[in-house]
C-alpha cells in the first residue's frame, strides 16, 4: 500500500483532488454513478477528511464546498408513480403466488401482509405469530392488528457478530424498543388465520418461515416476487417500474392510505415514519382528493361575485 499510495501532500494539489472526485463520481465502466452513489462517496471522503484533521495530518479540508457542489449531487426520496400498483395489478400478482407450487402459500400469506399493512420487508420477516392479534373465530370479517416491533435486515455473515445473514435490530429511525401497532384489513385476517393454521404455527414461532424454518431468505422474497410479475404483467408494464421492488408493495399501501383521506398523522404512526418525512415521500403520489377540495373551497365562499 505504502508504494502504491501517493503521499498526504497531494491534498493540496487542485488538480490531484478534482481528479479523485471525478473517479469517485464515476462507475467503472466511465459512465456517471447514480446520484445517490455519489453522495455517498462523497459523504464517507468528508468522515476520513474530518478524521485526517483531528489527528494533524492534514490542516483543512481539501474537499471543495457550496451550492454548485450540492446541487451536482442532489437526490431525492420522493416516490415514483409509475412504482405504484393498482388493485387490479395486485389482486392478480398476489393469486399468482398463492399457487405457485413452491411455498406458495407462505409466500402469498407474505406479500399479503406486505400490501395490506405495508410494512417494511425486514420487519415483516421479524413478525411472529403472538405479534397477529386476530378476532375470535367465525369473525373473520372484522379486522386484525400487527404488533411490529423488531426488525432483521440482511446485512450479511462477516458483519454480523453471530455469523448469520440476518440482524436483530430495532425499527429504523425509532427510539430503543419502541414499537407499533397497524390495523390489517379483513382480507388479510383470513389469509393470517388459514396460514398460522397450515402452517401449525405457536405463539412463538416466526410468523413467516422459509421451507426448512428460521427467517424467510430475502433471495426467495425478491425471487418469487420477480416471478410473479413476469407471470402477470403484460410486457410493457414489467418492463416498467410498476412494482418492480418488492418494497413497492409499502409504497402502494402508504399512498392508498394517504389517498383515502387516513389523516398524515396517523399513516406515519402506522407505517413508522415522521410526517416531514411521509409528506415529502408521498406528496406526488396523492390524487383523487381535487374534486372534493375544490368544493370546499367554493363552499367556503371568500371571494367576491364577479
Amino acid at each position: 500500500m505504502k508504494r502504491n499510495s501517493l503521499s498526504v501532500s497531494a491534498w493540496e494539489e487542485p488538480d490531484k483532488v478534482d481528479e479523485i472526485l471525478r473517479a469517485l463520481d464515476t462507475r467503472l465502466d466511465g459512465k456517471p454513478a447514480a446520484a445517490w452513489s455519489r453522495k455517498r462517496h462523497r459523504r464517507i471522503l468528508n468522515v476520513a477528511m474530518k478524521y485526517a484533521i483531528r489527528r494533524r495530518i492534514l490542516r483543512t479540508n481539501p474537499l471543495p464546498k457550496g451550492k454548485d457542489v450540492a446541487s451536482a449531487t442532489r437526490t431525492t426520496n420522493a416516490v415514483d408513480k409509475r412504482s405504484l400498483l393498482n388493485s387490479q395489478q395486485a389482486a392478480a400478482l398476489l393469486d399468482w403466488l398463492r399457487h405457485r407450487p413452491r411455498g406458495g402459500r407462505r409466500l402469498h400469506a407474505f406479500f399479503a401482509t406486505l400490501y395490506y399493512c405495508g410494512p417494511r420487508p425486514e420487519e415483516a420477516v421479524a413478525l411472529r405469530v403472538e405479534d397477529v392479534t386476530l378476532p375470535p373465530l367465525g369473525a373473520d370479517d372484522q379486522w386484525c392488528e400487527l404488533l411490529i416491533h423488531t426488525a432483521t435486515p440482511e446485512v450479511g455473515k462477516q458483519w454480523t457478530d453471530t455469523g448469520e445473514i440476518h440482524e436483530e435490530r430495532d425499527l429504523k429511525g425509532r427510539a430503543e424498543g419502541e414499537t407499533r401497532t397497524v390495523p390489517g384489513h379483513p382480507a388479510l385476517t383470513r389469509i393470517l388465520r388459514q396460514h398460522v393454521a397450515d402452517e401449525e404455527l405457536g405463539p412463538g414461532d416466526l410468523l413467516f418461515q422459509g421451507e426448512r424454518g428460521g427467517i424467510l431468505a430475502g433471495s426467495v422474497i425478491r425471487r418469487a416476487w420477480g416471478s410473479a410479475r413476469k407471470a402477470v404483467l403484460p410486457q410493457h408494464v414489467f418492463a416498467s417500474p410498476t412494482g418492480r421492488r418488492v418494497y413497492d408493495n409499502r409504497h402502494t399501501r402508504l399512498t392508498k392510505w394517504l389517498n383515502d383521506g387516513v389523516p398524515p398523522a396517523q399513516v406515519a404512526e402506522w407505517a413508522g415514519n415522521s410526517v416531514p418525512v411521509l409528506l415529502a415521500t408521498y406528496a406526488r403520489c396523492v390524487e383523487g382528493q381535487l374534486g372534493d377540495l375544490k368544493r370546499r373551497l367554493e363552499a367556503a365562499g371568500d371571494l367576491p361575485e364577479p
